[in-house]
Formats: structure tokens, sequence, C-alpha cells
């Protein structure tokens, strides 16, 4: 699909002043909320020539998308399986975005360059701090997969202690050890067997997909300490809604979802700073409706 054949995002696109566009790629992408928070920030930053919109790309056609953004294209956020494929047709990356290979923004600069980020890291930082978390001596990753990584990078620079990684095979164990080496912290592994273990850490991690982790909601301790859990859709999961009921922190994937856009809306429209609440907002009410 092409930025000029999308049939689904059409309201995103249509009418006058349209000035500077952005949108959301991935596949599947027809319930990301990105849209929703987006344009609420355009809103309420009186963006009135901005707008967001949201097409489904797989790998194989991400390089003739890119190469056919005109220049109202302002930026672009990507999901799976699209944060790696981007990387090659950029002509740069951050460090942050190098250190777990993986692009989630790009920016497409007035002399036409496209720059590449990773705000997932950061928005996972920005959204423990906003809870009160700042500082861990040891953590718990439940899953090993993209977000994984992205999540050892955040706990790189917030945890003091080591990180144990909860995975389902010895190959992806070995990953993220070598992400641990990678990124400067101190990555042990176990076996998902023994992911009850987990929920004993100060910090726990949850980057499985939807009930992969639910039957861990009868394993939660008496005092947990704080949770993080990705997911948004269906929320709150099994594990968040135990883990809140034993008085435990939760942190959701909204929380990761707005924070990241946050930084995203800035990045890309050059307006800082984005409105957090209003985002939230946003957010919160579009999951009630479904």
């Amino acid at each position: 699909m092409t930025p000029s054949d999308d049939r689904h995002e059409r309201d995103a696109w249509d009418g006058p002043g349209t000035a500077h566009r952005a949108a959301v790629l991935g596949s599947p992408i027809q319930h990301s909320l990105s849209p929703i928070l987006h344009r609420a920030a355009y809103a309420a930053l009186g963006l009135t020539d901005w707008s967001y919109g949201r097409f489904e790309v797989t790998e194989e056609a991400l390089p003739s998308f890119v190469e056919r953004l005109d220049p109202s294209w302002a930026g672009l956020s990507l999901t799976m399986p699209l944060k790696r494929a981007i990387i090659p047709l950029l002509d740069g990356i951050s460090d942050t975005a190098a250190s777990v290979e993986a692009v989630n923004t790009v920016v497409l600069t007035e002399d036409g360059r496209r720059l590449g980020d990773n705000t997932d890291i950061p928005g996972m930082i920005a959204a423990l701090a906003e809870r009160g978390v700042r500082k861990v001596e040891s953590a718990a990753v439940l899953g090993a997969g993209a977000t994984a990584s992205s999540a050892l990078a955040a706990l790189a620079r917030i945890c003091s202690g080591p990180v144990t990684a909860y995975v389902r095979s010895e190959a992806r164990a070995a990953e993220m050890r070598g992400w641990g080496e990678r990124l400067g912290i101190d990555v042990r592994t176990a076996g998902w067997e023994k992911a009850a273990e987990a929920l004993r850490a100060p910090l726990i991690i949850a980057t499985t997909p939807a009930g992969t982790a639910d039957a861990l909601a009868g394993e939660v301790p008496a005092h947990p300490g704080t949770l993080f859990d990705v997911l948004y859709d269906p929320w709150p999961t099994a594990l968040a809604a135990s883990w809140s009921a034993r008085g435990g922190a939760v942190v959701g994937g909204l929380d990761l979802l707005v924070h990241q856009a946050v930084l995203q809306v800035e990045q890309m429209t050059g307006k800082s700073p984005a409105p957090l609440a209003v985002m939230r907002n946003a957010g919160e009410e579009a999951l009630a409706s479904l």
C-alpha cells in the first residue's frame, strides 16, 4: 500500500490545509491508538494543518512506501514488524535506536533526510518515573521479543543490579544475555516454568503477548513491588488486575504508548512540551469505547 491508495484512513488526509503529514506503519495496524493520540496532540497544539494516518505496511512493501513520500511528510511511527526493517532506508539513527537495533520514530527533515530514533526506551523510563520508580536494585523481564530488548535498555539506565529474564528457549536466553552484554547490564536467564519467581522482584516488566502471563495472576505475592505490563488491550490483564488487588503499583501499556508518543510529537512537530494529559485522556476514552 502506498500513501496515495489507502482506503482506510482517507479521513486523515482529505480536506484543505493539510501541509504536514505523519502516520503509523505496521502490520497488523488497524487497532493502533497512535492516530488518536497524535491527532489529540495536534488539536491541543493548534496544529490545524497537520494530519496523522495509519497504513498497513509489510516489510516487503516498506521500501516503496518510503520512497513515495513527498515533502509534505514530517514523520513516521513504526510498529512491528518494521522497527528493524526501516533502518537500511534511513540516513542516520540515534544512539538510543542503535543500542537495540530498533527504530520506532522517523523524522523527515526539510532537507530530505530520514532520521531514526527509538522513543520506546525513554518512554518506558518516563512512564516508570511518573509512578515514582527511578532507581531499582534488581528487576525481572518476562519474555524475550523486541520489546524485551527495549526494556533491557531502559533498565540499563535505572537498575543498579542484575536483571533476570524469563524465557521459553535457550536460543531466546542466549539472545537476552547478548543484549545484556551489549547494553552493559548483568542479564541472567531462567526458564519460563520458573516465571512465578519473577514476581518477587522489586520491578517486573512483562513484555509477553496477550494471555501469556495470565497463569501468573494467582502467584502474586502478598506485598508486590511494581509491575510494568506493556499491554493495553485487553486491560487490565489478569496479572495486572491481581497485582493491583494485592496493593502493588501497576504501570500499563497505555502509559508507555502515551509517553513514547509525546516524544514523537515533539520531534516531528518541533513543539514542546506535547500535551501529555490530553493525549492520555484521548487514549483512555478510546480504550473505554472498545
